[in-house]
């Protein structure tokens, strides 16, 4: 969760919603479509409970598998892809060149805890940003403003 002291990814006591409420971020109006690809149960928790009350729609998937497959069906209806690196199965790379197959244009933000040299090999190949964990969640959800806005 979030510590108000330091803003970085931590867990604490309080719910998401009040450090989100603390933040002065809450909104109804209708920002866009997030897809968030992590195997991470809390991370995906953090990040629908930071974005949806700033006014974004927001689905999740637990799996590389899951998030391509959701991507496959729903593309049309993404704005922007938050994509982890490191997960079972299938790394973010190639989670972004499976999503760039049914969209060229895919916008997608990588959150890493790696090197920056892994997004580097991304952005060549189309990466809109990354995040790197632990995030500040102010500057993470501003951050996914700025890609959906571009968009």
């Amino acid at each position: 969760m979030i510590s108000k002291r330091s803003r970085t990814l931590l867990r604490v006591e309080r719910p998401l919603l009040y450090w989100v409420s603390m933040m002065g971020a809450v909104s109804t109006k209708s920002r866009g479509r997030v897809l968030a690809i992590d195997d991470e149960p809390e991370l995906l928790e953090i990040v629908k409970g930071s974005l949806e009350p700033c006014g974004f729609e927001v689905h999740t998937a637990a799996s590389a598998k899951e998030g391509v497959e959701y991507y496959e069906q729903n593309w049309k209806n993404i704005d922007l892809v938050l994509l982890d690196f490191l997960m079972p199965g299938m790394t973010g790379d190639l989670v972004f060149e499976c999503l760039k197959r049914e969209n060229p244009d895919v916008r997608t933000l990588l959150l890493t805890g790696c090197e920056d040299s892994v997004a580097k090999r991304m952005f060549e190949e189309g990466l809109w940003g990354y995040v790197h964990k632990p995030f500040v969640l102010e500057e993470f959800v501003q951050q996914v403003g700025e890609a959906v806005d571009s968009v």
